[in-house]
């Protein structure tokens, strides 16, 4: 069972939700918050699978909430909607350690397949869409912190292999586990062991933070 927190300052919208997650068998609602103090506050209590996060919201926003909510370091794991597709609340949320973000009109399917994907451990979004916010917004925007020109110097790449910074840097272009494995000549199933090894080593959430990171360490620059 998954559960759920809700996380909007509109009531209807909140009570929208609730009713679809709670028409899953598989899904519960473990709570409702209208703001972001809330949220952080409640996730804390209730330890929710994952938390569907609203951006725009008195006091404090969707994306500081998600920023302690990731900081705690509890399972939890932050699924943004956002009013528009591109734009830099997304890239913000993601920032800020999101798994993904979904546009608030997406059909009741999709948004149930996001929360499905993110509490499994998958990212609702395309590495080469992260990509592409990156690489729009990476100059407007403040970094999530200070990284070293050199990326040898990063501490938080110290334990990779040479293959598997190789491949952190295709994941941070782009690149699919199928395309890795054919442009590099691996099979598939030892490009997933990397990729699981990078993401332990690098103590990142998910692919989509892998692409974060290939950014802020300068081993893709943006385009």
């Amino acid at each position: 069972m998954t559960t759920v927190l809700i996380v909007d300052d509109q009531p209807m919208q909140r009570f929208g939700f609730r009713m679809l997650l709670e028409s899953q068998d598989d899904m519960t609602v473990a709570g409702e918050a209208g703001n972001g103090s809330e949220a952080v506050r409640m996730t804390a209590e209730l330890t929710p699978d994952v938390v569907l996060m609203d951006i725009r919201m008195p006091g404090l926003d969707g994306i500081e909430a998600t920023r302690r909510i990731v900081a705690s370091g509890d399972r939890t794991r932050v699924l943004i909607l956002t009013t528009f597709d591109l734009d830099e609340y997304a890239y913000a949320g993601l920032r800020a350690g999101a798994s993904g973000f979904l546009i608030k009109d997406a059909l009741p399917e999709e948004l149930l397949s996001g929360i499905r994907a993110v509490a499994s451990g998958d990212a609702v979004v395309a590495p080469s869409l992260t990509r592409r916010l990156l690489t729009a917004y990476a100059d407007h925007l403040p970094s999530s912190g200070t990284s070293p020109t050199d990326p040898a110097a990063d501490p938080r790449l110290s334990t990779l292999t040479h293959r598997e910074r190789e491949i952190l840097t295709v994941i941070g272009q782009g690149w699919t586990n199928t395309e890795i494995a054919s442009r590099l000549h691996l099979a598939e199933s030892t490009v997933k062991t990397h990729v699981g090894r990078i993401l332990a080593k690098t103590g990142t959430r998910d692919r989509v933070q892998a692409v974060i990171l290939a950014y802020d360490t300068k081993l893709v620059t943006p385009s």
